[in-house]
């Protein structure tokens, strides 16, 4: 899947899919998400929500760019049954569509969860090694900073804090080792196309990606909006945002400076049609995902 906005391109690469997340988002019922016909897509036919783990390629003039990396081959990930020690094509199906490791010069994390960094590093002779060799991996400094104190607070349960620490120790500090690390502000110019936006709530230095060029934008969206769902019912936050009031603050307000304008929103986690424009709809809003 392929979207252009002016003079760049962006590529979805898709790791894989499921359904679900009843736990993390117990307000998305079926019988709350089927009464919304233009849901349809987002859900299977008893209400079930779906969802996409994928990566987001930028092409630019000037820079060519991963965003947000997936959850990686062969990372011990006992608390996600689904996700623990993976063995996936992703990076065949990321060369098939032309895109080798080496093309890459920058790597975009939206947050260090470990469905959006695992790709960042792969297992070698026993050692975890950066998978782009030639980028930079661009981290928000506050985010970062979070983690470094493996996650040391005391709203969070056991499971997220063990979490966080395997995810430092197997996807982040090998790539900082090998000094590819640019810690970087939440609205970050990557380039004259490209920029950082500061979405904070679910994690404390979320950002998304914003795209401009010719006079066309998108943004993707990385973990601030999980599913479409969350469009009709801003304050649905997960169980798991690090501030679920701020998460919540965040949607409603990225929502209504995007509603009825032509900007492309990518979700990070939404599988087909995956990209669409925000519209009003009552005291709410909706996808159209009508000429995406």
């Amino acid at each position: 899947m392929r979207w252009k906005i002016g003079d760049v391109t962006v590529t979805r690469i898709v790791e894989s899919t499921f359904e679900g997340l009843e736990a993390f988002l117990p307000d998305a019922t079926p019988d709350a998400v089927l009464r919304y016909d233009w849901l349809r897509p987002f859900l299977t036919e008893d209400g079930v929500l779906k969802f996409s783990i994928h990566a987001l390629v930028i092409e630019t003039p000037s820079r060519r760019i991963i965003v947000d990396t997936c959850v990686g081959n062969e990372k011990p990930r006992e608390a996600f049954p689904i996700w623990h020690m993976l063995q996936t094509g992703f990076l065949q199906d990321l060369e098939a569509a032309g895109f080798a490791p080496e093309f890459f010069d920058t790597v975009l994390c939206t947050h260090l969860h470990l469905d959006h960094v695992g790709w960042n590093t792969m297992l070698v002779d026993g050692q975890w090694v950066p998978t782009f060799p030639n980028a930079r991996y661009l981290i928000e400094r506050s985010e970062f900073g979070f983690l470094d104190t493996e996650g040391a607070d005391d709203g969070q349960e056991q499971w997220a804090r063990d979490m966080n620490r395997a995810v430092m120790v197997d996807s982040i500090r090998p790539v900082l080792a090998a000094g590819l690390v640019d810690l970087v502000t939440p609205d970050h110019v990557v380039c004259d196309e490209v920029r950082l936006v500061p979405t904070p709530g679910h994690t404390p230095g979320h950002v998304s990606i914003r795209i401009d060029s010719r006079g066309e934008s998108g943004l993707i969206t990385g973990d601030f909006i999980h599913h479409p769902c969350q469009l009709a019912h801003p304050e649905w936050s997960l169980t798991s945002d690090f501030d679920p009031a701020q998460s919540a603050q965040t949607r409603e307000g990225v929502f209504a400076t995007l509603a009825d304008t032509p900007t492309l929103v990518i979700g990070t986690h939404w599988p087909d049609p995956t990209a669409g424009r925000i519209a009003r709809d009552g005291g709410t809003y909706r996808l159209d995902i009508r000429g995406r």
